[in-house]
């Protein structure tokens, strides 16, 4: 979803950083990308065990999510609105509607205007029944079981699915499910971040998957 499909990262690392830090969590920018994936309560607690020494409550960790959302919502307003399709994602799910699989949406987020979102800018390639939300799930990334679940809704086996991912932790969590993986690096993240969790491929953006999608598929199928 987010460094994926929509170039909503810089938004996210700025209010997670801001609102981190507010709560007495010192967090950068970067901590966000480094830790993208995560469901929100997975990441918040990575910092509360940190820093306090112990997990967030429900109450804080509620508010700390509310807070965090307002403020990624002020700032995308400020630059214009929704985030912005990434560049090559729409030419890339085309191309892999066109060699006939099926595309699966394995997200930490649970923003309930998702698949609004989706139909709104990538029409026909997403369905409720094939998404794995950050509320299907007990553990998130870089666990595997958003990946495992969906390779169950999907209805195939490790060896026949492949992931796109731009984290760390989305690379961990698709590899620890036997899944082969591209990473495409559309964040400030250092190239051996993603190769070091073992991505099959790296590319530099979306853009140039999309641009070599063939011949990956090929050397893949």
């Amino acid at each position: 979803m987010d460094g994926v499909l929509f170039d909503s990262m810089p938004g996210h690392a700025y209010a997670w950083a801001k609102v981190m830090t507010a709560y007495g969590l010192p967090m950068r920018p970067e901590d966000a990308f480094e830790n993208e994936g995560r469901t929100g309560i997975g990441t918040i607690s990575i910092f509360t065990q940190r820093y306090w020494g112990r997990d967030a409550t429900e109450e804080e960790a509620r508010d700390l999510y509310q807070r965090k959302t307002v403020i990624f919502n002020e700032f995308m307003a400020a630059r214009g609105g929704e985030a912005p399709e990434m560049t090559g994602a729409h030419e890339l799910l085309d191309k892999v509607r066109a060699c006939g699989l099926q595309r699966v949406l394995v997200t930490g987020s649970a923003q309930q205007s998702l698949l609004t979102r989706l139909e709104k800018h990538y029409p026909g390639h997403f369905t409720p029944e094939l998404m794995v939300t950050g509320d299907d799930v007990r553990y998130g990334k870089p666990n595997p079981e958003p990946y495992l679940m969906g390779l169950k809704k999907a209805g195939v086996t490790a060896d026949e699915a492949l992931v796109v991912e731009n984290a760390p932790l989305g690379v961990r969590a698709a590899v620890a499910a036997g899944i082969r993986t591209i990473a495409v690096n559309t964040g400030p993240l250092d190239d051996h971040l993603l190769l070091d969790e073992g991505a099959t491929y790296l590319f530099p953006s979306m853009q140039a998957l999309a641009d070599e999608w063939e011949n990956v598929f090929s050397a893949l199928s």
